[in-house]
Order: structure tokens, then C-alpha cells, then sequence
């Protein structure tokens, strides 16, 4: 079949408008969801993680220690998105970016009902790690997915422009991710490190249910061989 031919049979089942800008801004606003899950973990790293997740002694190797369990999420993303890729592939983005959001948000949560250190010991870091791991997995499988299923469904002369709109949820994320954390900081420090630190983690899971539920209401059921 000609490039043409595949050109035409493409516009011929484009969605509608409106159906494109749907789909256009929950990626936007699923993909800032989870890059607000995964950047608020690097807010935490030095400010929090550091002190309560690791053992008291040398404040440098303990904060070394901590940014070693944030480079775990980008050694994740590969994998996250290889599961998901594939199974995207298969069944469908709709439901690989709805599973996404779900463990990102999950694994974020999760991090705010951490016990520390303290409290039990090693485990705490290791569960940190585990939680950091499943982030990673979930931003790797949702980035990629999320690009996918806006090209897959765009015109085809517009489909670079349209792909590239995703990346808007970015810095979007990343600036809701450091503003929550500039406002908890301002609590009194023995608050914020008993408590306070958690409250970024812990809303997650409301965005995460907004996010939800526009992917949930949205019809991809078009996947093109791109």
C-alpha cells in the first residue's frame, strides 16, 4: 500500500475535534499527574529522605545514599516502558496508561505512609527503594504511552505537533510538585518532618483519581501502524 493510500485511510478515521482535544489533554493532564508523583520524590530526597530514611551518622554519606535511591526511578523508566509499550501494543493504551497512573500513584502514596528509620529499622530504606522502583516503572510506561495514543489518533499531517503537546504535562507537574513543597516547608521543621513532608505524597491520590477518571471516559479504540 502506498504512503498516500495509508495517508488517506488515516484521515478517513481520525476522530472528530473534540474527541482529538480530549485526547490531547488527558495525556497533558495525566502525564502532569505522574511527573508531579515523580517529582515530588526529588523534593523529598534532600530535604527529608536523608534524615529519616537512612542511618544516623555522616549527614554527606546519608544524603549520597538518598539520591542514590532517586536515580533507582530513572534506571526504572526502560523497563516500564518496555512492559508497557508491548502490552500497549496489545491491548490497548487506554487501559496500559489507566494501569500507569494507577501504580504511580499508588507506589506515591504509599511512600507518604512510610514508617522511618527509626521505626523499623532497615526496612525502611529498602521499602523506600521498592517504592522508588515502582514510580520509575510507572513514569516509563506512561511518558511513552501517553505520546503514542495522541499520534496514533491525530491527523497525519499533525501528528508531531500534537505528539509533542504531551511534554506540556512536564513542567506542569514539576512546578505543582516544587509549589506544594514550598508551602509544607513552611510549617515549623519538627511538624514537617513528623508529618508535613507526607501531605505532597498522600494528595497524590486525589490527582490520581481525576486523572483516572478522564482516561476512563475517553474512546481510543483507533490504534494505527505507525
Amino acid at each position: 500500500m502506498s504512503v498516500s493510500t495509508d495517508a488517506h485511510l488515516s484521515q478517513a478515521h481520525a476522530p472528530d475535534a473534540a474527541t482529538m482535544r480530549r485526547i490531547i489533554w488527558s495525556s497533558v493532564i495525566g502525564t502532569a499527574v505522574e511527573w508531579y508523583d515523580f517529582l515530588i520524590y526529588a523534593a523529598a530526597t534532600a530535604l527529608v529522605f536523608n534524615r529519616l530514611f537512612f542511618p544516623a551518622g555522616e549527614p554527606s554519606l546519608a544524603t549520597i545514599a538518598a539520591f542514590g535511591t532517586y536515580a533507582v526511578g530513572f534506571f526504572a523508566r526502560p523497563v516500564g516502558a518496555a512492559i508497557f509499550g508491548h502490552f500497549g501494543d496489545r491491548v490497548g493504551r487506554k487501559t496500559m496508561l489507566a494501569t500507569t497512573i494507577f501504580i504511580m500513584g499508588v507506589g506515591t502514596f504509599l511512600i507518604g505512609l512510610l514508617p522511618t528509620y527509626e521505626q523499623i529499622g532497615i526496612a525502611a530504606p529498602l521499602l523506600l527503594l521498592g517504592l522508588r522502583f515502582l514510580q520509575g516503572v510507572g513514569i516509563g510506561g506512561e511518558w511513552g504511552g501517553a505520546v503514542l495514543m495522541v499520534v496514533e489518533n491525530a491527523p497525519t499531517h499533525r501528528r508531531g505537533l500534537m505528539g509533542s503537546m504531551v511534554q506540556v504535562g512536564n513542567p506542569i507537574g514539576n512546578l505543582a510538585a516544587i509549589g506544594i513543597f514550598a508551602l509544607v516547608a513552611q510549617m515549623p521543621e519538627e511538624q514537617f518532618l513528623n508529618w508535613g513532608w507526607r501531605l505532597p505524597f498522600l494528595l497524590s491520590i486525589l490527582l490520581v483519581g481525576v486523572g483516572l477518571f478522564i482516561r476512563m471516559k475517553l474512546d481510543t479504540s483507533r490504534n494505527l501502524s505507525l
